[in-house]
């Protein structure tokens, strides 16, 4: 196992080829240089590098993690998370694909104070996991919680489908599904205040 470990401001930009940490972060599906977008838009996420920084830093290639811990910030694209840990799960990229060799992220779990801002999604929550297969990311633990504006969804598993936003909010008995929402109609005809 290498064991590499950093002061509270080092920092993790996976952004040029040849960095063996390269390999185990990098979900560029296109070369690892940066690609200017058309016209000014942003690059999907995907296109994008991802950029983390964290006190410590624990590589096992053997196992095929990357372990990030202390005040953990990864940034991708118009994606954050902010964590007090973040593990990150890999496996061997296909030689022929567009990535061309490199290693693919499977999972990461981040645990702790969990903040993960998805645009303009916001998720707060004790465990986070990310099934990069199924672009999926679930939420555990007590007041895990979505905001999307004013609107909050919380319970104590939330799983959110990135590819479609459908999301699934799983209670227990001590806390069920508590959701607010907020629209300028009177959908369920509440009385009116008064002026």
């Amino acid at each position: 196992m290498t064991k590499l470990t950093y002061k509270r401001s080092a920092l993790f930009f996976f952004h040029f080829a040849g960095l063996p940490v390269l390999m185990v972060i990098c979900v560029l599906m296109f070369s690892a240089v940066a690609q200017e977008a058309p016209a000014g838009k942003p690059l999907p996420d995907s296109e994008n590098p991802i950029r983390i920084t964290a006190d410590s830093l624990i590589t096992d290639p053997k196992n095929k993690t990357a372990e990030f811990t202390g005040h953990v910030l990864a940034t991708q694209g118009d994606t954050t998370i902010t964590s007090d840990k973040l593990k990150v799960y890999y496996k061997k990229g296909n030689p022929s694909g567009p990535a061309s060799g490199m290693d693919a992220i499977v999972r990461m779990v981040a645990e702790g104070t969990v903040k993960i801002v998805l645009a303009d999604t916001v998720a707060h929550t004790q465990h986070a996991e990310y099934f990069a297969d199924q672009r999926i990311v679930v939420l555990t633990g007590p007041n895990s919680r979505i905001i999307d504006g004013n609107n909050t969804i919380s319970g104590q598993k939330i799983t959110l489908y990135r590819d479609d936003r459908r999301i699934h909010v799983a209670g227990t008995q001590k806390e069920q599904v508590e959701a607010f929402f907020y629209s300028d109609e009177n959908i369920l005809g509440a009385p009116k205040k008064k002026n």
